[in-house]
Protein backbone atom coordinates (compact mmCIF):
# COMPACT_ATOMS: atom_id res chain seq x y z
CA UNK A 1 0.00 0.00 0.00
CA UNK A 2 1.77 3.45 -0.89
CA UNK A 3 2.62 5.56 2.06
CA UNK A 4 0.29 8.27 1.98
CA UNK A 5 1.35 9.95 5.33
CA UNK A 6 4.98 10.05 4.58
CA UNK A 7 4.08 11.65 0.60
CA UNK A 8 2.19 14.06 2.91
CA UNK A 9 4.63 14.60 5.03
CA UNK A 10 7.48 15.55 2.35
CA UNK A 11 4.95 17.87 1.40
CA UNK A 12 4.65 19.47 4.59
CA UNK A 13 8.32 19.84 5.51
CA UNK A 14 9.15 21.34 1.68
CA UNK A 15 6.67 23.96 1.98
CA UNK A 16 7.60 24.55 5.67
CA UNK A 17 11.42 25.29 4.77
CA UNK A 18 10.51 27.03 1.59
CA UNK A 19 8.16 29.54 3.93
CA UNK A 20 10.84 29.92 6.14
CA UNK A 21 13.13 31.47 3.81
CA UNK A 22 10.86 33.55 3.05
CA UNK A 23 12.04 36.40 5.58
CA UNK A 24 15.18 37.45 3.54
CA UNK A 25 12.39 39.20 1.04
CA UNK A 26 11.40 41.23 3.26
CA UNK A 27 14.01 43.72 2.72
CA UNK A 28 13.73 46.95 1.71
CA UNK A 29 11.34 46.70 -1.52
CA UNK A 30 8.78 44.66 0.72
CA UNK A 31 8.89 48.42 2.43
CA UNK A 32 8.90 50.10 0.03
CA UNK A 33 5.60 48.39 -1.71
CA UNK A 34 3.85 48.69 1.60
CA UNK A 35 4.66 52.48 1.97
CA UNK A 36 3.23 52.99 -1.59
CA UNK A 37 -0.20 51.22 -0.71
CA UNK A 38 0.01 52.96 2.40
CA UNK A 39 0.57 56.33 1.42
CA UNK A 40 -2.03 55.60 -1.95
CA UNK A 41 -5.20 57.78 -0.28
CA UNK A 42 -7.36 57.74 -4.16
CA UNK A 43 -6.87 54.58 -5.50
CA UNK A 44 -7.32 51.08 -5.17
CA UNK A 45 -4.74 47.58 -5.39
CA UNK A 46 -5.56 45.57 -8.55
CA UNK A 47 -4.17 42.40 -8.14
CA UNK A 48 -3.40 39.94 -11.37
CA UNK A 49 -2.25 37.14 -11.81
CA UNK A 50 -2.77 34.01 -14.24
CA UNK A 51 -3.34 30.19 -13.97
CA UNK A 52 -2.63 28.89 -9.80
CA UNK A 53 -1.40 32.84 -9.68
CA UNK A 54 -4.70 34.24 -10.18
CA UNK A 55 -6.20 31.83 -7.63
CA UNK A 56 -3.75 33.08 -5.08
CA UNK A 57 -4.23 36.48 -6.18
CA UNK A 58 -7.94 36.45 -6.12
CA UNK A 59 -7.42 35.72 -2.45
CA UNK A 60 -4.70 38.21 -1.43
CA UNK A 61 -6.98 40.86 -2.94
CA UNK A 62 -9.50 39.72 -0.96
CA UNK A 63 -7.42 39.80 2.39
CA UNK A 64 -6.52 43.49 1.13
CA UNK A 65 -10.06 44.63 0.74
CA UNK A 66 -11.08 42.64 4.29
CA UNK A 67 -7.88 44.69 6.37
CA UNK A 68 -8.56 48.20 5.05
CA UNK A 69 -6.96 47.94 1.42
CA UNK A 70 -9.39 48.76 -1.45
CA UNK A 71 -8.45 46.33 -3.75
CA UNK A 72 -9.91 43.77 -6.18
CA UNK A 73 -8.92 41.03 -8.61
CA UNK A 74 -8.97 41.81 -12.39
CA UNK A 75 -8.06 38.34 -14.79
CA UNK A 76 -5.37 39.43 -17.23
CA UNK A 77 -7.36 37.73 -19.85
CA UNK A 78 -9.99 39.40 -19.53
CA UNK A 79 -8.37 42.47 -19.08
CA UNK A 80 -7.02 42.34 -22.75
CA UNK A 81 -10.50 42.55 -23.35
CA UNK A 82 -11.90 45.76 -21.90
CA UNK A 83 -11.89 44.53 -18.13
CA UNK A 84 -8.46 47.20 -18.39
CA UNK A 85 -10.74 49.58 -18.33
CA UNK A 86 -11.48 48.82 -14.78
CA UNK A 87 -7.80 50.35 -13.60
CA UNK A 88 -7.70 53.91 -13.38
CA UNK A 89 -4.76 56.68 -13.21
CA UNK A 90 -3.75 56.48 -9.54
CA UNK A 91 -4.30 52.77 -8.87
CA UNK A 92 -1.83 50.35 -7.89
CA UNK A 93 -1.11 47.00 -10.12
CA UNK A 94 -0.17 44.01 -8.05
CA UNK A 95 1.23 41.51 -10.99
CA UNK A 96 2.30 37.86 -9.77
CA UNK A 97 3.71 35.31 -11.52
CA UNK A 98 6.41 32.86 -9.75
CA UNK A 99 8.14 32.88 -13.78
CA UNK A 100 7.53 36.75 -14.46
CA UNK A 101 7.36 35.86 -17.97
CA UNK A 102 2.99 35.53 -17.72
CA UNK A 103 2.38 36.87 -21.11
CA UNK A 104 -0.70 37.69 -20.59
CA UNK A 105 0.31 39.87 -17.71
CA UNK A 106 3.36 41.54 -19.49
CA UNK A 107 1.01 42.55 -22.43
CA UNK A 108 -1.04 45.00 -20.33
CA UNK A 109 2.57 46.68 -19.04
CA UNK A 110 2.76 49.26 -21.96
CA UNK A 111 -1.01 50.21 -21.17
CA UNK A 112 -0.18 50.45 -17.36
CA UNK A 113 2.56 52.25 -18.15
CA UNK A 114 1.10 55.09 -19.81
CA UNK A 115 -1.68 55.52 -17.43
CA UNK A 116 1.15 55.84 -14.95
CA UNK A 117 0.30 53.04 -12.91
CA UNK A 118 2.56 52.16 -10.09
CA UNK A 119 3.46 48.27 -10.89
CA UNK A 120 4.46 46.40 -8.02
CA UNK A 121 5.75 42.98 -9.42
CA UNK A 122 5.67 39.32 -7.83
CA UNK A 123 7.81 36.56 -8.83
CA UNK A 124 10.42 33.81 -8.18
CA UNK A 125 13.02 35.70 -10.83
CA UNK A 126 14.25 38.71 -10.21
CA UNK A 127 15.73 38.31 -13.42
CA UNK A 128 12.61 38.20 -14.81
CA UNK A 129 11.39 40.57 -17.63
CA UNK A 130 8.19 41.85 -15.18
CA UNK A 131 10.84 41.87 -12.15
CA UNK A 132 12.84 44.24 -14.52
CA UNK A 133 10.11 46.17 -15.74
CA UNK A 134 8.00 46.98 -12.63
CA UNK A 135 8.30 49.33 -10.05
CA UNK A 136 9.02 47.92 -7.13
CA UNK A 137 9.88 43.87 -6.95
CA UNK A 138 8.95 41.34 -4.20
CA UNK A 139 10.84 38.07 -4.51
CA UNK A 140 8.73 34.92 -3.43
CA UNK A 141 11.79 32.44 -4.78
CA UNK A 142 11.51 28.82 -3.03
CA UNK A 143 14.53 26.12 -3.13
CA UNK A 144 11.59 23.99 -4.94
CA UNK A 145 8.01 22.75 -5.28
CA UNK A 146 6.31 20.19 -3.52
CA UNK A 147 5.86 18.21 -6.35
CA UNK A 148 8.07 15.29 -6.52
CA UNK A 149 8.02 16.62 -10.45
CA UNK A 150 8.72 20.10 -9.94
CA UNK A 151 6.05 21.02 -12.23
CA UNK A 152 2.73 21.73 -10.36
CA UNK A 153 2.82 25.37 -8.18
CA UNK A 154 2.82 24.09 -4.67
CA UNK A 155 5.75 25.79 -2.54
CA UNK A 156 5.91 28.75 -5.08
CA UNK A 157 1.86 29.40 -4.60
CA UNK A 158 2.20 29.01 -0.64
CA UNK A 159 5.14 31.30 -0.83
CA UNK A 160 3.01 33.90 -2.65
CA UNK A 161 0.04 33.83 -0.02
CA UNK A 162 2.75 34.09 2.87
CA UNK A 163 3.83 37.18 0.94
CA UNK A 164 0.45 38.60 -0.41
CA UNK A 165 -0.90 37.80 4.13
CA UNK A 166 2.69 39.84 5.27
CA UNK A 167 1.57 42.91 3.40
CA UNK A 168 -2.26 43.32 3.92
CA UNK A 169 -1.45 42.23 7.55
CA UNK A 170 1.69 45.10 7.64
CA UNK A 171 -0.69 47.28 6.07
CA UNK A 172 -3.60 46.67 8.61
CA UNK A 173 -1.18 47.49 11.64
CA UNK A 174 0.13 50.66 9.83
CA UNK A 175 -2.91 52.43 9.22
CA UNK A 176 -4.58 51.43 12.84
CA UNK A 177 -6.81 49.12 11.37
CA UNK A 178 -9.59 47.79 14.20
CA UNK A 179 -11.44 44.83 14.58
CA UNK A 180 -14.63 46.92 14.66
CA UNK A 181 -13.15 48.21 10.92
CA UNK A 182 -13.20 44.45 10.20
CA UNK A 183 -16.52 44.12 11.20
CA UNK A 184 -17.87 46.50 8.67
CA UNK A 185 -16.49 44.66 6.13
CA UNK A 186 -17.93 41.33 7.84
CA UNK A 187 -21.75 42.24 8.80
CA UNK A 188 -23.35 39.32 7.83
CA UNK A 189 -21.04 36.09 9.44
CA UNK A 190 -20.45 35.69 12.84
CA UNK A 191 -17.91 37.65 13.30
CA UNK A 192 -19.56 40.60 12.02
CA UNK A 193 -22.55 39.60 14.56
CA UNK A 194 -19.90 39.91 17.50
CA UNK A 195 -18.49 42.97 16.48
CA UNK A 196 -21.36 44.90 15.57
CA UNK A 197 -24.20 44.01 17.52
CA UNK A 198 -25.20 46.01 20.89
CA UNK A 199 -26.66 45.69 23.50
CA UNK A 200 -29.94 47.71 22.02
CA UNK A 201 -30.62 44.52 19.75
CA UNK A 202 -30.98 41.50 22.30
CA UNK A 203 -32.22 43.81 25.23
CA UNK A 204 -35.53 42.66 26.80
CA UNK A 205 -38.01 45.45 27.10
CA UNK A 206 -41.33 46.55 28.14
CA UNK A 207 -43.65 43.92 29.04
CA UNK A 208 -41.11 41.26 29.15
CA UNK A 209 -38.41 43.82 31.33
CA UNK A 210 -38.89 42.40 34.65
CA UNK A 211 -39.94 45.30 36.98
CA UNK A 212 -41.05 45.82 41.15
CA UNK A 213 -40.72 48.56 43.25
CA UNK A 214 -39.03 49.05 46.30
CA UNK A 215 -41.63 48.02 48.92
CA UNK A 216 -42.52 44.82 46.85
CA UNK A 217 -43.03 41.71 48.94
CA UNK A 218 -40.00 39.51 48.48
CA UNK A 219 -42.63 36.84 47.36
CA UNK A 220 -44.28 39.29 44.86
CA UNK A 221 -40.58 39.43 43.37
CA UNK A 222 -40.24 36.12 43.19
CA UNK A 223 -43.18 35.82 40.86
CA UNK A 224 -41.92 38.55 38.63
CA UNK A 225 -38.37 36.87 38.27
CA UNK A 226 -40.14 33.49 37.48
CA UNK A 227 -42.30 35.33 35.18
CA UNK A 228 -39.57 36.76 33.15
CA UNK A 229 -37.15 33.96 32.92
CA UNK A 230 -33.89 36.62 33.76
CA UNK A 231 -33.00 35.07 36.77
CA UNK A 232 -33.10 39.03 38.62
CA UNK A 233 -35.60 42.02 38.77
CA UNK A 234 -34.57 45.29 38.61
CA UNK A 235 -36.02 46.99 41.53
CA UNK A 236 -37.07 51.07 40.41
CA UNK A 237 -39.39 53.83 41.55
CA UNK A 238 -42.30 55.36 39.47
CA UNK A 239 -40.24 57.11 36.92
CA UNK A 240 -38.22 53.64 36.72
CA UNK A 241 -35.54 55.00 37.85
CA UNK A 242 -33.08 52.39 38.90
CA UNK A 243 -32.78 51.54 42.90
CA UNK A 244 -31.33 48.20 43.03
CA UNK A 245 -31.24 44.82 41.50
CA UNK A 246 -32.17 41.85 43.37
CA UNK A 247 -31.10 38.20 41.70
CA UNK A 248 -31.55 34.23 41.86
CA UNK A 249 -28.19 34.41 43.64
CA UNK A 250 -29.33 37.55 46.53
CA UNK A 251 -32.13 34.75 47.29
CA UNK A 252 -29.77 32.16 48.07
CA UNK A 253 -28.09 34.52 50.46
CA UNK A 254 -31.16 35.97 52.11
CA UNK A 255 -32.70 32.34 52.47
CA UNK A 256 -29.26 31.22 54.01
CA UNK A 257 -29.72 34.09 56.88
CA UNK A 258 -33.48 33.27 57.18
CA UNK A 259 -35.52 36.09 55.80
CA UNK A 260 -38.76 36.07 55.83
CA UNK A 261 -40.16 36.42 52.21
CA UNK A 262 -43.35 36.75 52.88
CA UNK A 263 -42.87 40.01 55.23
CA UNK A 264 -39.61 41.39 54.45
CA UNK A 265 -39.78 44.12 51.31
CA UNK A 266 -37.40 43.85 48.84
CA UNK A 267 -35.93 47.04 49.18
CA UNK A 268 -34.31 45.79 52.64
CA UNK A 269 -32.48 43.11 50.73
CA UNK A 270 -31.70 44.22 47.20
CA UNK A 271 -27.88 45.23 45.85
CA UNK A 272 -27.94 48.76 45.68
CA UNK A 273 -25.31 50.31 42.97
CA UNK A 274 -25.69 47.53 40.72
CA UNK A 275 -23.18 46.88 37.85
CA UNK A 276 -25.19 48.77 34.78
CA UNK A 277 -24.70 49.30 30.75
CA UNK A 278 -25.27 51.63 28.19
CA UNK A 279 -27.81 49.96 25.27
CA UNK A 280 -25.74 51.40 22.64
CA UNK A 281 -22.95 49.26 24.19
CA UNK A 282 -21.28 46.80 21.85
CA UNK A 283 -22.54 43.12 23.32
CA UNK A 284 -18.86 41.75 23.05
CA UNK A 285 -18.17 44.65 25.56
CA UNK A 286 -21.67 43.38 27.13
CA UNK A 287 -20.17 40.09 27.40
CA UNK A 288 -16.61 41.24 28.94
CA UNK A 289 -18.06 43.31 31.51
CA UNK A 290 -20.39 40.30 32.62
CA UNK A 291 -17.61 38.42 32.95
CA UNK A 292 -15.59 40.92 34.66
CA UNK A 293 -18.27 41.65 37.09
CA UNK A 294 -18.72 37.76 37.77
CA UNK A 295 -22.72 38.29 36.69
CA UNK A 296 -24.95 36.77 35.00
CA UNK A 297 -27.50 39.98 34.19
CA UNK A 298 -27.21 43.24 33.41
CA UNK A 299 -29.32 46.17 33.60
CA UNK A 300 -29.70 48.65 30.79
CA UNK A 301 -30.02 52.07 31.57
CA UNK A 302 -29.93 56.10 30.02
CA UNK A 303 -30.11 58.61 32.81
CA UNK A 304 -30.26 56.16 35.20
CA UNK A 305 -33.62 54.87 33.76
CA UNK A 306 -34.02 51.12 33.50
CA UNK A 307 -34.62 50.15 29.44
CA UNK A 308 -33.83 47.30 29.01
CA UNK A 309 -32.28 43.99 30.86
CA UNK A 310 -30.55 41.08 29.55
CA UNK A 311 -28.17 37.72 30.87
CA UNK A 312 -25.79 35.61 29.51
CA UNK A 313 -28.58 33.29 27.67
CA UNK A 314 -29.21 36.21 25.60
CA UNK A 315 -25.91 36.48 24.56
CA UNK A 316 -25.41 33.01 23.62
CA UNK A 317 -28.59 32.91 21.42
CA UNK A 318 -27.51 35.52 19.67
CA UNK A 319 -23.79 34.20 18.48
CA UNK A 320 -21.77 36.74 20.61
CA UNK A 321 -20.08 33.97 22.71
Amino acid sequence: MFDYRSAALDVLNTEVEAIKQLDQYFDENFVQACETILNNKSGKVVVMGMGKSGHIGNKIAASFASTGTSAFFVHPGEAAHGDLGMVKPGDIVLAISNSGEANEILALFPVLKRLKITIISMTGKPASTMAKLADIHLQISVPKEACPLGLAPTSSTTATLVMGDALAVSLLQARGFTAEDFALSHPGGALGRKLLLKLSDIMHTGNALPLVSANTLIRDALLEISEKGLGMTAVVDTEHQLQGIFTDGDLRRILDKRVDIHTTVIGEVMTKNPTVACPNMLAAEGVNLMQEKSINGLLLCQDNQVVGALNMHDLLKAGVM
